[in-house]
């Protein structure tokens, strides 16, 4: 199941259990996990991208490392909520994975990248730090909104 509904993701998950956020992008992608009780998004590895066979493969073993019950994929979509190229490809890569069996939640991932380097700005992170750690930051931006987002849902 992929969707860009919260309830709808909510839905298809057991009560709780580790999600795994991505931010996809074109050389990287960005991984996070949460804790099983979806409170708090940390950074994991960064997967670098070649074919998406092995990309997906590495995905998949480490949402079976980390018992991953959902995954929930960053959406590009443009600064006025519109489709882009690249949320076009963010979809088609969502379906590919769909054969991992773990429901997907597209997020709107709309100035994770930007509040994910302020926050590395604020801890006084140097630019060559930051370049390697951004995309699994801006991953666990991703992740963190859609988690509060899921618990909101959840107590509703």
């Amino acid at each position: 199941m992929i969707t860009t509904d919260a309830h709808e993701f909510a839905a298809a998950l057991p009560n709780g259990g580790r999600l795994l956020g991505l931010d996809l992008g074109t050389k990287t992608i960005g991984t996070a996990l949460c804790d099983a009780g979806w409170s708090f998004a940390s950074p994991a590895p960064l997967v670098r991208r070649t074919k998406f066979t092995a990309d997906k493969a590495a995905l998949a073993q480490l949402a079976q490392a980390q018992h991953v019950v959902g995954i929930v994929m960053g959406l590009p979509l443009n600064l006025d909520g519109s489709v882009s190229p690249r949320s076009q490809s963010a979809r088609a890569f969502a379906r590919n994975c769909a054969d991992m069996n773990l429901p997907i939640l597209l997020w709107d991932e709309r100035w994770s990248t930007v509040a994910a380097e302020r926050a590395m700005i604020e801890q006084d992170m140097s630019r060559a730090k930051r370049a390697e750690r951004i995309d699994s930051a801006a991953a666990a931006h991703i992740l963190q909104a859609a988690i509060d987002a899921l618990v909101n849902v959840q107590q509703h």
